[in-house]
């Protein structure tokens, strides 16, 4: 069993940061792969960003590739998502899920996620 809490959400103007935690409880969490999703009103979950149990390998979505950035602190028991440059379309709320497996082909996709957290909402204003 893994629980997860998300954190550091809240509202800021456009072009502003925000840093999101995940702290992760229950198994060892050095063991598995970390994502971020972020849901919209009315729209479909959708993949933001993820990272390998180790962290040497990392994936991002287009459109958040190059102003966001995912890193993890095994030895915290945490994951960040670091966004920059935040647009009013970033607006949702962000949710981190671990895999109990491997990340695959589908890291993408949240079929492939096990354990989700509650969520931290993120808004931004133009």
């Amino acid at each position: 069993q893994v629980q997860l809490v998300e954190s550091g959400g809240g509202l800021v103007q456009a072009g502003g940061s925000l840093r999101l935690s995940c702290a992760a409880s229950g198994r060892t969490f050095s063991s598995y792969p970390i994502a971020w999703f972020r849901q919209a009103p009315g729209k479909e979950r959708e993949f933001v960003a993820a990272i390998t149990w180790g962290g040497s390998r990392r994936f991002y979505a287009d459109i958040v590739k190059g102003r966001f950035t995912i890193s993890r602190d095994n030895a915290k028991n945490t994951v960040y998502l670091q966004m920059n440059s935040l647009k009013p379309e970033d607006t949702a709320v962000y949710y981190c899920a671990a895999d109990m497996s491997p990340l695959g082909s589908d890291y993408d996709s949240h079929r492939e996620y096990d354990y989700w957290g509650q969520g931290t909402q993120v808004t931004v204003s133009s």
